[in-house]
């Protein structure tokens, strides 16, 4: 069966994956771009957003490197989508990436209320779903065509797929600054890495890459 993968998931010491007070302004609250800097200057980066050559092609960029190897679809929280709140008041919005977002597959957008599918330039639609994890992923494991299904974020959706324990492979870089506020990864997750082997590496930018990987075959999702 396809795995389903987060890659390059950006936490704070204290555990926030995005800070307080989302706008259109500041996607990520008051922590800004600090969660995403060493991400930023890597050569994947710029290859995701159309920049060309350049960037870094350390160890931070081998890791981020992996993020789009055998995708077939991708699953991610309203908010990460875009900061609007509630039904929705404009349609005309469609995400923070321009008219060529970097994902180049279906996207499974989960919210409760639920909007045309949007297809954008270079393969990506956006599909918009109210729907369990486990309804979620079945519907993005048959759009994928067995390919594997990437989480997408943001902490919410990841903690609720963990939580379900329908996560194989989850890769989170640990940033080396204090948010004191946002919205944490591991809420709830009480003896997470009992399901998972775990590999860790310290870069030259001060980020630590956690890898979690699933231990022997898939379980069934809990109830």
């Amino acid at each position: 069966m396809s795995q389903v993968r987060v890659h390059n998931f950006s936490i704070s010491l204290d555990g926030f994956g995005t800070g307080e007070g989302q706008s259109l302004e500041e996607p990520f609250g008051h922590a800004g771009q600090r969660l995403h800097e060493w991400f930023f200057g890597t050569r994947t980066f710029r290859r995701m957003h159309g920049e060309g050559g350049g960037g870094g092609v350390g160890v931070d960029d081998a890791l981020a490197g992996t993020w789009a190897t055998d995708i077939g679809a991708e699953i991610m929280g309203r908010n990460k989508f875009g900061p609007q709140r509630g039904p929705w008041t404009d349609e005309d919005w469609q995400g923070w990436w321009g008219d060529n977002p970097p994902f180049h597959t279906p996207v499974f957008v989960l919210t409760h209320h639920p909007r045309p599918s949007l297809t954008m330039k270079g393969g990506t639609t956006f599909h918009f779903v109210d729907a369990s994890p486990a309804d979620a992923l079945a519907m993005a494991r048959e759009a994928a065509n067995g390919l594997d299904v990437r989480i997408g974020g943001g902490p919410s959706v990841v903690r609720d797929f963990l939580a379900a324990d329908l996560i194989d492979h989850l890769h989170v870089s640990i940033v080396p600054i204090v948010l004191g506020r946002g919205v944490r990864l591991w809420d709830g997750l009480e003896g997470l890495e009992q399901r998972f082997t775990t590999e860790c590496v310290t870069t030259p930018s001060g980020v630590t890459h956690l890898t979690f990987t699933r231990r022997g075959p898939h379980s069934s999702p809990r109830p």
